[in-house]
């Protein structure tokens, strides 16, 4: 994409109505914009990491479930059959048809998913099912803040498992518990999973994934071994070990504030392991057996012929939400510093002097040499001056940028600079294509 076609409405001043870090860099960065209090439109350029994310949880949930797509207006129907209408809150958004029927836009998908599951599976054959969507969800927060990070509107993956009998729904459970440390770490993040509580979702088994950030909500307490603890290559059908590996996990102390035990943190921590630190929930996961199946008939017909309620749990992730998280990781005082896996586009190429006919000629050739080989490249090729499109550069977040000069072409040397620690390698020009060719081999 060349910069002088590309919608990019950035912003040289932080917004006044920013609180965090996240939300700034967003603002200013042209990624989002307000539409109204705690709902956002996503530009290009916030777009494309969103999709980063998606296509990421993609590919590790599709490992241990099927993707559908529910929509975000549900029947109301079904939340008073649960008990869950009267009691959700005000968060929950209701309102009425034109034939005067209830419906409400869905802050969650529990009661839609097994009203599914009842009206299409009847037998012990079809189980264990996992699925999952992502959606658009609603909650009316009574005050929505910090951008993306607590708006009212808002993207989230969520899954849903049935199985019979508790031992089953614990394994599945388990598995989506590993599934989402090798999402979190494939987006650059180490996530630490906390006990948590199961809120109005309900049942009784409940574990939080903390990003540790400055400006988390919540104060964690935690045993520091555990970000040593590597994440595992899985098989998912060795029962055993996503079991054991589990169990490993939850074995270090980790709680939030609410959740905290001084007693216990000082009698199972090490003195020189204990930690404390601020975090940032992005995937929850529940446990919640017969809650939604019993009243809403989602029973099937076991191998002995027997008429039983099937167990379930549910997991979720804030997509749109985990856009913010990551910044408020990866950043310093010139804007964001994407981790690669889900940067916006991997280059970018800086032109020093554009009406340079040789400038011109070599930014051209790399441009089209990027983006033959598939990898994605913003080219800087606006009027501006050198400092302006580095600034800019430096704030998208861009963590690989090619600066040409006319200096550098007369020596036969192109610099390629890495945003996250700001090294800086000279290549001539066969030498950084040769560069590009391997490094698209490493990905």
């Amino acid at each position: 994409m060349k910069r002088s076609n590309y919608f990019l409405p950035t912003i040289k001043e932080n917004p006044s109505e920013a609180k965090i870090v996240s939300h700034r860099l967003m603002l200013r960065s042209g990624m989002i914009r307000q539409s109204s209090s705690g709902i956002y439109s996503w530009l290009p350029l916030g777009l494309r990491v969103l999709k980063k994310i998606e296509g990421i949880i993609r590919l590790e949930q599709d490992l241990i479930a099927q993707e559908i797509l529910m929509p975000t207006i549900q029947d109301s129907e079904i939340w008073k059959k649960s008990g869950r209408f009267n009691d959700y809150g005000k968060e929950m958004l209701s309102f009425k048809d034109r034939h005067d029927h209830e419906l409400l836009y869905g802050p969650t998908n529990e009661e839609l998913i097994t009203d599914i599951f009842s009206k299409n599976i009847i037998s012990y054959k079809s189980l264990p099912l996992n699925l999952y969507h992502i959606q658009w969800k609603f909650r009316d927060e009574i005050r929505p803040r910090f951008g993306v990070m607590r708006g009212r509107e808002f993207l989230m993956k969520d899954a849903y498992s049935f199985d019979i009998g508790k031992d089953n729904a614990i394994l599945s459970y388990n598995k989506m518990f590993l599934n989402y440390l090798n999402i979190f770490n494939k987006i650059g993040l180490k996530a630490l999973p906390v006990m948590a509580d199961t809120g109005p979702i309900g049942g009784d088994l409940s574990h939080e994934f903390i990003i540790l950030a400055p400006n988390g909500e919540s104060e964690i307490y935690y045993d520091k071994a555990i970000l040593n603890e590597g994440i595992p290559n899985i098989n998912y059908a060795d029962h055993e070990n996503i079991n054991k590996i589990v169990s490993k996990w939850t074995s270090y102390y980790t709680a939030s504030d609410n959740k905290y035990n001084e007693k216990d943190f000082f009698n199972s921590v090490a003195e020189k392991n204990r930690s404390v630190g601020r975090g940032i929930e992005v995937g929850h996961l529940f446990y919640f057996g017969k809650k939604y199946s019993e009243p809403l008939k989602a029973n099937i017909t076991s191998k002995e012929g027997k008429n039983i309620f099937v167990s379930m749990g549910s997991y979720g992730i804030g997509v749109s939400r985990l856009v913010g998280a990551v910044i408020d990781v990866y950043n310093d005082d010139k804007g964001i510093c994407w981790p690669e896996s889900i940067a916006p586009y991997l280059f970018g190429i800086i032109n020093f002097k554009q009406n340079d006919k040789e400038c011109e000629k070599v930014c051209n050739e790399i441009y089209e040499r990027l983006s033959n080989l598939g990898l994605s490249v913003l080219y800087d090729d606006r009027n501006e001056s050198a400092g302006i499109k580095l600034a800019e550069m430096d704030l998208i977040g861009i963590p690989n940028q090619i600066r040409i000069g006319p200096r550098g072409i007369s020596k036969g040397v192109i610099e390629l600079v890495y945003r996250k620690d700001g090294n800086t390698k000279e290549f001539s020009i066969s030498e950084l294509y040769n560069y590009l060719d391997n490094f698209l081999l490493g990905n």
